[in-house]
């Protein structure tokens, strides 16, 4: 890496342009570029940091592949699972540093505003996460520019996410931002950045799962492997992993998952083989697929009365939700999740320690996860495990 400014400096005047490495998407679909971009400094209330560690989610594939019509914004830096070092604040940080350790956050807390202020959510006013969003909020431009490899132009590349971690140095909303102990592992933290905090912080946060309660899991990628790992810390009695994909179910075993439902092993629906396991339904149901017809089943296969769905997938289809509204006087609930109901900047950095520490049925196992381990310019190999459903996360190093 050729850089322009060589180590960490908070000093304003010291902050300059650097050059280093990403992987640029110019087009949907199309491979991933490793190339040399240039990263501007942080302006107010920014901050940029070194990206050490960073692991790519089924957002990434499918903002790649270009299936949301929100995202389709290019050329873009992607990713969002991440950890790394401060390496220069804007003006106005406060609570950030040159040399502090962090995870970057998709789903921002400025920790002014009145939804960061009411404790029954994790949305942000103004930094809050949002598909359609691919600039700064300071000046609405982005903070890194590349030369088209077609054309020579020098053109900008848009941000994505919030975060933009496919690169050495990125540059986020300080909000964005979240302080870990320095003594946690940057490469398990990683995780805590999308797909752990979502997974665990649902069963913990949104449906506080309980000792004793029953579980379904509806996809077990590694979010829906996340809510099984944060149902048997919490002592769940059940836990039932449903996936079309039976090399899921090893994995699931290590994560605490008790029983397998694969729908093509069966003639029956999905709800009915749950009902029938658990006597009446799961207490708590958690979809993790984002696909209607598998929100539909995990919303049947709860217990009539009290049984509560939580969403976790990501729906960009414009179908509408698969339920007619009388079913809703039986009892069951419907929730949705975002970032586990987290508060981002102020309980991350609590929910690392809890993952640092802890023996045995008492501690988060975040090396379970990690799938595979490939260098940065690997990247395309990477989208390619996750693609063919090989891959849980892969942890590229930078």
């Amino acid at each position: 890496m050729a850089s322009e400014s060589n180590g960490f400096s908070a000093a304003a005047a010291d902050r300059k342009i650097i050059t280093c490495k990403a992987a640029v998407v110019w087009a949907p679909g199309e491979p991933f570029v490793i190339q040399k971009v240039q990263v501007e400094p942080p302006q107010k209330l920014e901050v940029r940091i070194k990206i050490l560690f960073t692991s790519i989610c089924h957002t990434d594939l499918s903002a790649w592949k270009g299936e949301n019509e929100l995202q389709r914004v290019y050329p873009r830096i992607l990713g969002h699972e991440a950890a790394g070092v401060v390496e220069s604040v804007g003006e106005g940080v406060e609570d950030l540093r040159s040399g502090d350790h962090v995870v970057p956050i998709f789903n921002g807390e400025c920790g002014d505003c009145a939804h960061c202020r009411n404790p029954n959510t994790n949305l942000c006013a103004r930094y809050r996460v949002d598909p359609f969003k691919s600039v700064m909020v300071a000046d609405g431009g982005t903070r890194f520019s590349a030369v088209d490899g077609a054309s020579g132009v020098r053109r900008p590349v848009y941000h994505f996410l919030n975060t933009s971690t496919f690169v050495e140095f990125t540059v986020l909303d300080a909000a964005c931002v979240a302080k870990i102990p320095p003594a946690a592992p940057l490469e398990r933290m990683c995780l805590l950045s999308c797909g752990i905090s979502t997974g665990v912080g649902a069963v913990w946060n949104t449906a506080q799962v309980t000792s004793g309660s029953t579980v379904a899991v509806f996809g077990l990628g590694a979010v829906g492997l996340a809510v099984a790992e944060g149902a048997r810390y919490r002592k769940a009695s059940q836990i039932i992993g449903v996936d079309i994909n039976p090399d899921k179910f090893v994995l699931g075993n290590q994560m605490g998952i008790t029983d397998f439902v694969n729908p093509k092993d069966h003639d029956k629906s999905v709800h009915e083989v749950i009902r029938e396991l658990t006597g009446g339904g799961v207490d708590y149901s958690f979809e993790c697929a984002g696909n209607l017809d598998a929100l539909r089943e995990a919303f049947l296969s709860t217990h009539d009365g009290w049984g509560l769905t939580v969403m976790l997938g990501i729906h960009p289809t414009p179908r509408m939700l698969p339920f007619h509204p009388m079913e809703l006087f039986d009892g069951r609930r419907l929730v949705a999740s975002v970032f586990g109901d987290f508060k981002g900047k102020s309980q991350l950095p609590s929910f690392a320690e809890k993952c640092m520490h802890g023996n045995g049925e008492d501690k988060i196992n975040l090396d379970g996860f990690i799938s595979h381990e490939l260098p940065f310019e690997d990247i395309n190999k990477a989208f390619e495990l996750l693609e063919q459903g090989k891959a849980l996360r892969c942890m590229l190093h930078l």
